[in-house]
Order: C-alpha cells, then structure tokens, then sequence
C-alpha cells in the first residue's frame, strides 16, 4: 500500500511536534507543574503565561495543535539563548521562577490538555 507524501510529512511533523514537547516536559514541565499544583501563587502565574501563549497562538480563534505549541517553545528558547541564557543545572527556586521557565510551564501545561 503506497502512502501519500504529504500524509507521511505530517505524520512526521506531528511526531517530531510530540517529540519535542515531552522532552520539554521532562526538562521542566513535570517538576514545573508538580511545583504549580503545590504554590497557587505559582499556579496562577502559569495560568498567566499559559493565557499569554494561547493569545499568541490565536488560541481563541483556531485549536492549538502540538506542531504551534512545540514551534513557540522552541522559538522561545531559541531567542533566549541568543541573548545568552542557560538552562539551570540544578533545583529551580519556584518561589522565584525565571519568566523563560515559567513560560515552558505554561507550553507543557498548554500541552498536556491538549491530551485530555
């Protein structure tokens, strides 16, 4: 049975999207939204970023997809490191969350409701 290119591209995509959000998820997003679920001051702000990310998206105009959310975290992280960032090696302070991490939170967050 022969495919279609275009069926395969997008498979592909989709899986390359997915990919890139767990990882995501495993470098901050679970421990991130484990912090979030203990602090409602920091729950709320990853409902900020989250609502900051949709809005960005058009979120409110067509569904967010995998391929949107995984293209905006990796844009966001990009620009980041041009301008010199570096992911913590250690155990973040979520008393105090950088904006960068709290808004691959909000993305991982964006994400797994997307699962549901």
């Amino acid at each position: 049975m022969r495919v279609p290119f275009n069926r395969v591209a997008s498979r592909t995509a989709v899986d390359s999207a997915r990919s890139t959000l767990a990882a995501l998820t495993v470098s901050v997003g679970t421990v991130g939204l484990t912090a979030a679920a203990a602090r409602p001051g920091l729950l709320a702000l990853v409902d900020q970023h989250a609502a900051a990310v949709r809005d960005s998206l058009d979120g409110d105009r067509t569904p967010l997809t995998s391929a949107a959310l995984a293209g905006y975290a990796e844009g966001v992280r990009a620009a980041a490191l041009e301008h010199g960032w570096t992911a913590p090696t250690g155990p973040v302070d979520w008393s105090r969350p950088e904006w960068l991490l709290t808004r691959l939170v909000a993305v991982c967050a964006l994400a797994r409701a997307l699962e549901d």
